[in-house]
């Protein structure tokens, strides 16, 4: 006899979906743990023949301090979909990196755009940062991951996941507008991952994409595939999945997306996601 979530796949982001990293990251403090009523709800979940796995913004090595803690029993996507990483083989899986062309052109948007730091995620569990800010700061606080610094993108070694742009919103929204209107836009992904945070990745790396391989990958059917996120970045996988759910605390264009809306993210979300589909299977 089968188990109950037998043949379900469920993939959450990480930050503000199922742990609370703004709060630390605006003032400070540490990372609060997964919480119990989470854990608890995703062995049930695993246990009863479940799959779990986290799809997150983070690089690898910003990811895998709490890759121990988080109860995941398939392979997690990493870099905003860029790549996919076993954790029982210890090795990527899939992945989609960045072309060398894009090292000099993201330079151009720093140079255009002063108020912006960058961080390159290299899949070499390497990160690289290039005209720091404030921004850039907190986020290092938060992951507790060392960065090397570089004076220009051009200077980062091919390979890279993604980059990203920390900086205020309106900054950022201002940079988003001017990529929008080059030549070479069309030839990557860009989204926000957070109001002070645009990722470029390689065309075709996205939380959606790379969903719908690790799916085929297990044999799993999308039609009992669920996905949770709070951001943009995070749409590409809701809108795939049989159903996308949200916690309180996600954006609006989240919310405008007809996801099922669960607690906020520092009150079980993921164990109200666990519920629904116990009820459903």
């Amino acid at each position: 006899m089968g188990r109950k979530f037998d043949g379900v796949l469920l993939v959450s982001d990480f930050d503000n979906t199922l742990l609370d990293t703004d709060t630390p990251l605006r003032l400070g403090g540490e990372v609060p743990p997964l919480s119990e009523k989470n854990k608890a709800a995703l062995r049930y979940f695993t246990d009863n023949g479940g799959l779990f796995t986290i799809a997150t913004g983070r690089a690898l090595s910003a990811f895998l301090p709490y890759a121990p803690l988080v109860p995941m029993n398939a392979p997690a996507i990493v870099c905003n979909g860029a790549a996919l990483y076993d954790f029982a083989r210890g090795e990527y899986t899939e992945s989609l990196t960045l072309p060398a062309k894009v090292h000099p052109l993201a330079q151009t948007v720093l140079d255009r755009f002063p108020a912006l730091a960058a961080e390159a995620y290299h899949l070499e569990n390497r990160i690289y940062l290039v005209q720091p800010n404030a921004h850039a700061r907190r986020h290092q606080h938060v992951t507790h991951v060392d960065v090397t610094e570089l004076a220009d993108l051009a200077l980062v070694p091919e390979g890279l996941g993604k980059v990203l742009f920390e900086a205020d919103h309106a900054d950022l929204a201002a940079a988003h507008d001017w990529i929008e209107a080059q030549p070479w836009r069309a030839e990557y992904e860009l989204q926000f991952s957070a109001s002070t945070i645009l990722d470029i990745t390689a065309k075709g790396a996205s939380k959606g994409g790379m969903v719908r391989r690790l799916a085929e990958k297990l044999g799993v059917s999308m039609a009992h595939v669920y996905c949770a996120g709070d951001e943009s970045n995070d749409l590409s996988m809701l809108l795939a999945a049989a159903e996308g759910f949200a916690p309180a605390n996600c954006t609006d264009a989240v919310r405008n997306a007809g996801v099922t809306i669960v607690s906020h993210c520092s009150e079980d979300a993921m164990a109200d996601i666990v519920d629904i589909l116990d009820r459903r299977y």
